[in-house]
């Protein structure tokens, strides 16, 4: 009878096999951030760094006298 009990108590439910699924990792996510964050940032000083070069060609050429600025009338 013991047996035959024992046997019951397995077909009593079935066994659901768990998903195993992982949320984000928030090292990962962390990490991640970190890199795409600092390659705008990169980028991004690199646009201003390009800006301050024209810029400062810009004043040497009208210091140096090689261009001018004229005034548009109206």
């Amino acid at each position: 009878m013991r047996g035959h009990v024992h046997s019951l108590k397995q077909m009593a439910g079935p066994r659901i096999a768990h998903a195993t699924l992982k949320g984000p990792s928030v090292v990962k996510e962390i990490i991640i951030g970190t890199v795409l964050g600092l390659g705008a940032a990169s980028f991004w000083k690199m646009h201003h760094w390009n800006e301050k070069k024209k810029t400062r060609t810009f004043y040497d050429f009208l210091e140096k006298g090689e261009i001018s600025v004229v005034a548009e009338e109206e």
